[in-house]
């Protein structure tokens, strides 16, 4: 009984959090590639009431595409006193995942995180000076390029004033940064190893912009997540409560002091 109680409460989330995108604008995405190709994403607004102008989180989903997380963070930095535009890198590209492959690579959806901060500085609604970026997994990834600085003015593009990666895939790079970025890992993730991102911040010499590291001992991937661990492509994916939560807390703090 108590099983079925949840699944229903669980179902009942999932609908309300569909029907919220349903009513939201969705806005195409036009910019190019380093190749000179259009661009093909998407983005779903999610607004605060008022009338603002309001700071902005420009939002990038994971390898397996949109999921209900994402939406759950979108109303997340609303009540935290945030727009949050949530792109859909893979839909209008007609690809339904990249766990695995080498499709739609970060360096390409950071030109869509860029197209997207772009458009959000034509809506009276957004402070264009106060726009951040958080992503996950892929996403995670995905920040992590937008916030070196060859990238960002290889796609002509503003840098955001803060970015947050959870657990993202990091390589050492010489390029010095463009914003200041916090990533958040969990110790036991086995898919994008937390020693990979502590080696990559001790490796950054000292310079204008900063990059901050917090481990979460015993977390997995994907430990923001509401949902039952479980394995995927090999690696553990699970929600951890008290990881989850002190994330949140860093992340706003993190955001505030940028962005407010």
């Amino acid at each position: 009984m108590g099983g079925n109680r949840r699944m229903t409460r669980n179902l009942a989330i999932v609908a309300a959090m569909t029907a919220l995108v349903a009513c939201t604008p969705t806005v195409p995405l036009t910019s190019t590639d380093s190749g000179g190709a259009d661009i093909r994403a998407s983005g779903e607004l999610f607004k605060p009431d008022g009338a603002g102008p309001f700071p902005a989180v420009v939002v990038l989903h994971g390898c397996s595409g949109l999921t209900v997380n994402q939406q759950a963070w979108a109303q997340r930095l609303n009540r935290w006193g945030y727009v949050a535009f949530v792109i859909d890198s893979f839909g209008p590209r007609g690809v339904q995942t990249v766990c695995g492959t080498s499709d739609v690579p970060p360096s390409v959806r950071a030109r869509d995180a860029f197209s997207a901060a772009t458009w959000l500085r034509t809506q009276p609604f957004v402070d264009g000076e106060r726009i951040g970026v958080i992503g996950f997994s892929h996403g995670g990834s995905t920040v992590m390029q937008t916030v070196l600085e060859p990238v960002a003015r290889s796609a002509e593009a503003t840098p955001f004033r803060a970015a947050v990666a959870y657990y993202p895939g990091c390589r050492r790079t010489a390029s010095p940064l463009a914003t200041d970025v916090l990533i958040l890992i969990g110790d036991a993730d086995d898919w994008t190893p937390a020693e990979r991102c502590a080696a990559y911040v001790a490796s950054l010499a000292e310079q204008l912009h900063t990059a901050a590291i917090k481990r979460y001992p015993g977390a997995y991937h994907a430990f923001d997540a509401q949902g039952a661990a479980r394995s995927y492509l090999g690696h553990t994916l699970g929600f951890h409560p008290t990881a989850a939560e002190d994330s949140f807390a860093m992340t706003r703090a993190f955001f505030d002091a940028r962005l407010k």
